[in-house]
């Protein structure tokens, strides 16, 4: 099975939004490049419906056309799924995405996708893990990815860290609970607006 990474970009305070949803300037590293983001045969990763395509720093793009290019599964809270109405059934970048839900998939929306509605994060790690097979899961931070780092179900945490303070919002690392130890980062990219970190969760 592959790696459970939990990723979000991140301000320098913790918070991936404020507390309206909106991501303000956390995002603006994607498009103020000179570098674009493609996959096998030119496949363009851009679903924020910008129009423009995802251009970063030379850096980054190196970073995360590998990270991107790793994952089979998305793991996504039903709060994000409706806010992005699923990004339309094309996730940014894997194969299949799992929503953490109380609620089944809307009716009649984009049958074609392979979005399956699992309650519980254990219950959709094991079915995430199923449908990536030996690729990445990655899982969204935010109230869902705090839920499964307190499981003991994620091996590593990743943030694109974006030099501005929120001063509050929605955090990385939701509500969890207690301390939980990571070693020392083995990904620090300085990318231009943003700065990389992987880290390898401590057992």
């Amino acid at each position: 099975m592959g790696t459970v990474i939990m990723h979000n970009v991140v301000s320098v305070d913790g918070f991936v939004a404020d507390k309206n949803d909106d991501v303000g300037p956390l995002h603006d590293w994607y498009f103020n490049g000179d570098t674009p983001i493609t996959g096998g045969a030119d496949q363009d990763y851009d679903h924020s419906g910008a129009g423009t395509g995802i251009k970063v720093s030379r850096k980054s793009a190196e970073y995360v056309r590998s990270t991107w290019e790793t994952i089979g599964t998305i793991v996504m809270g039903r709060h994000l799924f409706d806010l992005v109405n699923g990004w339309e059934g094309r996730p940014p970048s894997g194969d299949h995405v799992v929503v953490v839900s109380h609620r089944p998939k809307p009716e009649g929306w984009h049958s074609e996708a392979s979005y399956h509605f699992v309650d519980g994060v254990t219950a959709a790690i094991d079915e995430a893990k199923e449908l990536a097979g030996e690729r990445t899961v990655a899982v969204n931070a935010g109230d869902v990815g705090g839920q499964i780092l307190a499981a003991g179900l994620v091996d590593e945490v990743a943030m694109d860290v974006v030099p501005v303070v929120f001063g509050s919002g929605k955090r990385y690392f939701g509500s969890v609970d207690g301390q939980h130890l990571l070693e020392d980062p083995h990904v620090v990219i300085q990318g231009e607006g943003v700065l990389h970190l992987r880290f390898k969760v401590r057992r």
